[in-house]
């Protein structure tokens, strides 16, 4: 039986999701399956952050868009010191502020983010954890800015995402070749000009074969090495 793939929400596995958010899939595979743990307290069982968008298939974890957006909201918090335990108090906070299941990419996360994290610190009653979050309140701004200046949002919604060094060169769209990465103007995927350039070993060449500019074509190719190195 043939996977269907939805048209229009993207379609990413783990390992592809983690590489273009340049973290480990382990990690997407806890956050977003769950997973148990045991410390001097006992067992415990952590409920996955949020069901993903996308039946599983054969097993397997399958992610939209949206659920690729939020991780890498998530990621970025984490990276900046945000414990999971507040991240996920923050994410029960914003989708009743924006009645989103997925909030983080939204644009109203993206103009009451900052609101949203301080309300959260109201509903956390371990001390620890409240302590911790409050130190880390000051960098939710930098974190925010810096998530959201390569995102486009369309419909109150992260409708697009340009991942090589915010240029408009290169987009990925969950409307258009089901996510995947690809040259914003003429929809060729990254990874098909990368590829060209590698059998032609011309720039110009792939440039000329696939009416593509240069300049595009070679984004294209850092993009590749950058993501592949991840």
């Amino acid at each position: 039986m043939t996977a269907v793939v939805p048209i229009g929400v993207g379609f990413y596995t783990v390992p592809e999701a983690a590489r273009l958010i340049g973290m480990e899939p382990r990690r997407i595979r806890r956050w977003l399956g769950g997973y148990s743990y045991s410390d001097r307290t006992g067992a415990h069982e952590m409920e996955p952050l949020w069901t993903p968008q996308l039946p599983q298939y054969d097993g397997h974890m399958e992610l939209s868009f949206r659920d690729l957006i939020e991780l890498r909201f998530v990621h970025a918090f984490t990276e900046a010191g945000v414990g999971l335990k507040a991240i996920r108090n923050c994410l029960d906070v914003a989708r009743e502020a924006v009645n989103d299941q997925r909030p983080f990419s939204t644009r109203r996360f993206k103009t009451d983010g900052k609101t949203i994290f301080l309300e959260s610190l109201n509903r956390i009653t371990d001390e620890s954890e409240l302590l911790d979050l409050r130190k880390q309140q000051y960098a939710i701004p930098a974190v925010l800015q810096q998530a959201f200046k390569d995102l486009d949002i369309a419909e109150d919604v992260v409708s697009r995402w340009r991942p090589y060094k915010g240029k408009e060169s290169i987009v990925i769209d969950p409307t258009r070749a089901f996510g995947q990465p690809i040259a914003s103007a003429s929809g060729i995927p990254t990874a098909t000009l990368n590829d060209a350039c590698q059998a032609e070993g011309s720039l110009r060449r792939v440039s000329y074969l696939y009416d593509v500019a240069t300049s595009v074509v070679r984004d294209a190719q850092n993009f590749q090495t950058q993501l592949m190195a991840a």
